[in-house]
């Protein structure tokens, strides 16, 4: 209700808007949301919006993982948070329209990043200076998905756009419908799209259930019948509690004039998607024994999180014309955003409720972040160069609360102020990046105090409190100097030196983590990551051939990564008194059960790898083919030798794209290669084949209208396939074949 409060208030400052006149401004048609030219420099990829509304409506992950340099971790089908080049996590940042999207999606890789896909302009994936502009810590990159909801020019015609999709794998369905249209000189744009996918198929057998791993068969003999109904799930040929819903609908006004403009828009996504694994605390949600020897039987469970955002932005800009500032560009968002986690099971008689009633009283956790940030950008750019200066404030609170709260409420608050520079040194193409942030998080860190109820394991006692307050600055820079050698060929060179302060989590996490299976401990005396890249870029185009490669070495100071302990680095002192004061629980292992212990820790490590592409265009028939073939591959070692966790493995990607005039075919292989390399408590992951393919056809509709049926199939060899990254690839393996048919309409 705020939101709409503050749009009301910015609808009547409109109306007191005095339109100054001045000689007519040049327009320039950007490719870069970045930078106002017609190249956004050094960038992974800028893919068009039609790939997104052309194909299967999915995560923002997915929907990139098949470009090279790019994967994800996933957790289901609601979830996939990006990967660029081996980094995740809060190294890699999602930004709207150039403002972080400031969900919870960094407090548990079981939260999904929660951004709405509808009637986007472009994504852009980008690394390099340009990118230092607008996020700190992004040793990644970052991902900036850009849309009109604030336009910055007129809408020449109204327009309005519906849609709908179905997909097989989940059952589900999504409809949408976008108007557009310029209402008494108020450009008006309003979205709406509802999301409904169930459950979704996998192949047969594509389930692994960890505990199977330690299933004693001579115990479970006379068992059997049980046995099979506990993991039914790998014959059920489905993932339980892997739905997903959403309806995500968006509303912006802006004004153009002469000397620029001014907008608001209001973004709002409400979810609800099912949670397929989650840990047990206890080692008793498949059935243990109970004090009478008897094995309980609980009732199929249903884990799911709802969540609620709502964004209200101001966004515009101001053409100075000065002598030194010629345009700022001006920003204002204030953010809302909360994760609910809830348990739902199903209802057992009156004795089975007393017998279990521990098991049944699962309150709610709920994660929230409330955030404000205000910035502005000058261009000071003249005619020999392009120069920005930009200054943004973050002030952030980041809370949980409730049955699994494993943090306290933590603050961050940021200030920043960065430069970025553009020219051409003769034969060379120059780009310099810096930024200076100011940063203060302040939390604390509750010391459990295990008593023989384990009251304290929910925080339901009141353990000692330690409080922290860490006000630090982190200074990153980057530089690319790039040539062309030949009127087809070009080389450019980057070298970036980016600084990252702990994420509150890496800092004052310190509980179970049921979407882990781990019970996580930060540390507050973390030290800040350093990372210093270099790479080289080499691109080739005589128009009908294409190639590219880029080669990259990352040295990251003091990386911080979650590490499993090791059960025989336990002190034996400590476990044999553990187990003396918990003789009856003995399962649960230093007061959690099943979980694993994990830290976060500090190490010095190394990443390279290389993407490499080519491909060629031929004339046939009436169209165009187009053929390619791309790998990228990251390898990623700590200082003592020992891998990195959750690294994906390399990939071949072969690609044909078929066009001809209002038709276009789309055929992709993902070659996923085996992931042999892997950290302490993983285990390798084997090899998959993804063939995707799409079918797009446009038809002329009534006036100047169109229609576009889209025909699509992924994972048409219906493979067993995980991602190495995940958290949870075996018990929630990737989707099975699905097929899928699309419509959308526009008059």
């Amino acid at each position: 209700m705020k939101k709409y409060l503050n749009a009301i208030i910015v609808l009547i400052a409109f109306h007191s808007i005095n339109v100054i006149s001045q000689d007519d401004v040049e327009e320039i048609v950007v490719t870069s949301a970045f930078i106002d030219t017609s190249e956004i420099n050094n960038p992974l990829y800028v893919i068009d919006g039609s790939e997104f509304s052309d194909g299967a409506t999915t995560s923002l992950g997915d929907a990139i993982d098949e470009y090279l340099g790019v994967s994800i971790a996933d957790y289901g089908a609601a979830v996939g948070q990006p990967i660029i080049r081996g980094m995740s996590g809060p190294r890699v940042k999602i930004l709207k329209n150039g403002v972080v999207n400031r969900d919870v999606s960094g407090l548990g890789v079981d939260h999904l990043n929660d951004v709405d896909l509808n009637d986007i302009s472009q994504v852009e994936i980008v690394k390099g200076p340009s990118s230092l502009l607008y996020a700190n810590g992004t040793i990644g990159g970052i991902i900036n998905v850009v849309d009109d909801l604030i336009s910055s020019k007129n809408f020449e015609l109204p327009e309005v756009a519906v849609g709908y999709e179905s997909q097989s794998v989940n059952d589900g369905n999504s409809e949408f419908v976008n108007l557009k249209g310029n209402l008494g000189g108020f450009n008006v744009n309003f979205g709406y799209k509802n999301t409904d996918f169930g459950n979704y198929d996998v192949p047969s057998g594509a389930v692994i259930h960890s505990e199977e791993e330690h299933h004693d068969e001579d115990e479970h003999d006379e068992d059997e019948h049980h046995d099979d109904d506990e993991h039914s799930e790998e014959d059920l040929g489905y993932i339980n509690n892997s739905d997903f819903a959403v309806e995500a609908t968006k509303f912006g006004v802006s004004k153009v004039t002469d000397w620029g403009y001014i907008g608001f828009g209001i973004d709002n996504l409400e979810s609800v998607y099912g949670i397929p694994f989650h840990g047990d605390e206890h080692g008793d949600e498949h059935g243990d024994e109970d004090e009478h020897g008897d094995e309980e039987e609980h009732g199929e469970e249903r884990i799911f999180s709802t969540t609620d955002s709502e964004t209200f932005s101001v966004r515009g800009s101001y053409n100075v014309n000065g002598n030194l500032v010629n345009e700022i560009d001006f920003t204002y968002r204030d953010s809302d955003y909360s994760l609910t986690e809830d348990h739902a099971e199903e209802e057992h008689d009156e004795e089975e409720e007393h017998e279990d009633e521990e098991h049944e009283e699962h309150a709610p956790t709920v994660f929230m972040n409330e955030a404000v940030e205000y910035g502005a950008t000058f261009d000071i750019s003249n005619d020999s160069s392009t120069q920005k200066v930009v200054v943004n404030f973050v002030d952030e609170d980041n809370s949980i609360v409730g049955e699994e709260a494993f943090m306290n409420p933590a603050n961050s608050k940021e200030f920043t102020i960065g430069y970025y520079l553009s020219k051409e040194l003769g034969m060379f193409d120059f780009d310099f990046g810096f930024r200076l942030d100011q940063i203060e998080r302040s939390g604390s860190v509750t010391e459990e105090e295990h008593d023989d109820d384990h009251g304290n394991e929910h925080g339901d006692e009141h353990g000692e409190v330690d409080y922290y307050n860490i006000d630090d600055s982190t200074n990153s820079f980057a530089v690319t100097l790039g040539r062309s050698l030949t009127d087809n060929l070009g080389v450019s060179l980057g070298y970036a030196s980016v600084e990252r302060l702990p994420s509150s989590i890496e800092l004052f996490m310190n509980g179970p983590h049921m979407a882990t299976g781990r019970f996580e401990v930060g540390d507050p005396n973390l030290n800040s990551e350093t990372s210093n890249n270099f790479d080289i870029t080499f691109n080739f185009d005589n128009g009908d051939f294409y190639a590219y490669a880029s080669f990259y070495i990352t040295d990251v100071d003091n990386y911080i990564a979650l590490i499993d302990e090791e059960e025989d680095h336990m002190d034996e002192d400590e476990h044999h008194e553990d187990e003396d004061e918990h003789h009856e629980d003995e399962h649960d292992d230093h007061g959690h059960g099943n979980l694993i212990h994990a830290n976060y820790m500090q190490e010095d490590a190394e990443f390279d790898g290389y993407e490499i592409e080519f491909g060629r265009s031929f004339d046939l028939g009436s169209g165009e083919l187009a053929l390619s073939f791309g790998r990228d591959v990251v390898n990623a070692e700590f200082a003592d030798g020992h891998n990195v966790p959750r690294i994906n493995p390399a990939r071949n990607i072969y690609s044909l794209v078929y066009t001809q005039d209002d038709l276009l075919f789309k055929l992709m292989l993902k070659d996923v290669e085996k992931q042999n390399d892997f950290g302490e408590g993983e285990t390798a992951t084997d090899s998959y084949q993804m063939l995707n393919t799409r079918l797009t056809k446009t038809f002329n509709a009534i006036g100047n209208g169109e229609l576009k049926v889209s025909l699509f199939a992924n994972n048409l060899l219906d493979e067993v396939a995980r991602n190495h990254s995940s958290f949870v690839k075996d018990e929630v393996p990737l989707p099975g074949r699905n097929y899928g048919l699309k419509f959308n309409l526009t008059f």
